[in-house]
């Protein structure tokens, strides 16, 4: 008698309501039948090629609008409902290509920036167009992720920021660049620029302002041609005196860091969760093959080793996958978002993918290292997730200065 039993899309989570459920078919068949064919194509072309008119990107873009996962649409149900529908969704589209479901999910970003800075006033304009979020720079890369310098060295020196913005009037003028690591910045209409300020002679961090990317002064650099999430554009900003209307300003110096904060908690889980997909991807195909491949005189999946190395890799993604939608769960209903949970989530995903896309591989064996098979891809794009929204190294010291009590010192 067997005990084999048959786990839904999410594992071991909990029965979905009938409105999960919906989204979760309905965004895994897209998964399946358009992002996963589309994201094996675009993998396989140049940067230049993937951005091209005839490039099946566009077409992606388009019926990704039909989808209906706007920030809107989540804002009409609770915060937790909300956080929670937009994992199960995000995490099926991770599952068919986590290059293009991060670029659907950064394209929302300013939306979901102007939610956090509290001016839904801006959201329909937001969701007008292709967005993208600008905050690293050529010269400060994770740093700027860290504006009260929690992370900076005793005798460190900062240096000058390489993108600078100042108030003048009705209007923050920007100049200077972002690095080539702005995600979407090719496709995008819309940056959410965070960037430092100069003030009475002071340059310091900083502000957030919408900046509408067919201004006068805005240029953009080449892709990148990168190993991992190769269907996510990612490019420089340049700004040489863009002028921008104060109304699209979303926090000044007093409300920066926060800003921030708040931002880095979002993004952290939703990296995270397209680890997971990733993962899960990595895994699936690994058990389809190993009850296909024989070796020994017998399927593979009947060796103890490879049963052993598949569970490991079921068990990390179902932890993985439970601190994810812990960490959104806590930060949309607490009080008080806590980054270190997005942090942990992030790392914890992100290293799960990893793992499990390299001993994924390894089921492969030789087959593994072609391009004939999936798992080249997801090991590559796995490891693209360990630097994408910060580099673990830096969150981890990021979460750490997160856990000082300062009435215990």
């Amino acid at each position: 008698m067997s005990n084999y039993i048959e786990l839904p899309l999410s594992g071991l989570e909990g029965p979905l309501s009938e409105l999960e459920q919906t989204v979760q078919d309905t965004a895994h068949r897209f998964a399946k039948e358009v992002l996963r064919p589309v994201g094996q194509q675009i993998d396989a072309m140049s940067a230049a090629e993937a951005l091209a008119p005839d490039s099946p990107l566009w077409g992606v873009l388009e019926q990704a609008g039909g989808l209906g996962l706007t920030v809107s649409a989540m804002a009409e149900l609770s915060p937790a409902e909300g956080a929670k529908l937009m994992l199960i969704a995000s995490e099926e589209l991770a599952w068919g290509d986590a290059g293009l479901a991060g670029l659907m999910l950064v394209s929302q970003m300013p939306a979901v920036f102007s939610v956090i800075a509290g001016r839904l006033d801006l959201l329909e304009y937001c969701e007008s167009k292709m967005g993208c979020w600008g905050i690293t720079e050529p010269d400060h890369g994770s740093d700027m992720l860290d504006p009260e310098g929690a992370l900076q060295a005793a005798d460190g020196q900062y240096g000058r920021p390489n993108c600078v913005a100042r108030i003048d009037g009705d209007k923050v003028i920007i100049n200077g660049q972002k690095s080539a690591w702005v995600s979407g910045a090719l496709t995008a209409q819309l940056c959410a620029l965070y960037c430092h300020i100069e003030q009475d002679g002071e340059v310091k961090p900083g502000i957030t302002v919408l900046v509408p990317l067919d201004l006068p002064g805005v240029s953009r650099g080449k892709p990148l041609d990168k190993i991992g999430f190769r269907a996510l554009n990612q490019g420089e900003l340049f700004f040489d005196n863009v002028e921008v209307p104060i109304n699209y300003m979303l926090a000044g110096p007093d409300k920066y860091a926060q800003q921030v904060y708040h931002t880095l908690a979002e993004a952290n889980v939703h990296v995270g969760n397209l680890a997971v997909g990733v993962a899960r991807a990595a895994y699936e195909h690994a058990l389809a093959y190993a009850h296909e491949r024989k070796a020994g005189g017998q399927k593979i999946i009947l060796h103890q080793h490879v049963r052993y190395r598949l569970f490991h890799m079921f068990r990390k993604i179902e932890a993985a996958r439970a601190l994810v939608r812990r960490a959104a769960e806590y930060n949309a209903t607490a009080p008080s978002a806590a980054l270190q949970g997005s942090i942990a989530a992030k790392v914890t995903a992100t290293q799960t993918a990893f793992e499990v896309a390299s001993d994924a591989l390894q089921i492969f064996g030789g087959n593994g290292v072609t391009k004939e098979y999936p798992m080249e891809k997801l090991l590559r794009d796995a490891r693209a997730s360990m630097i994408a929204d910060g580099c673990n190294e830096v969150l981890a010291m990021k979460g750490g200065s997160l856990l000082i009590n300062p009435d215990l010192l």
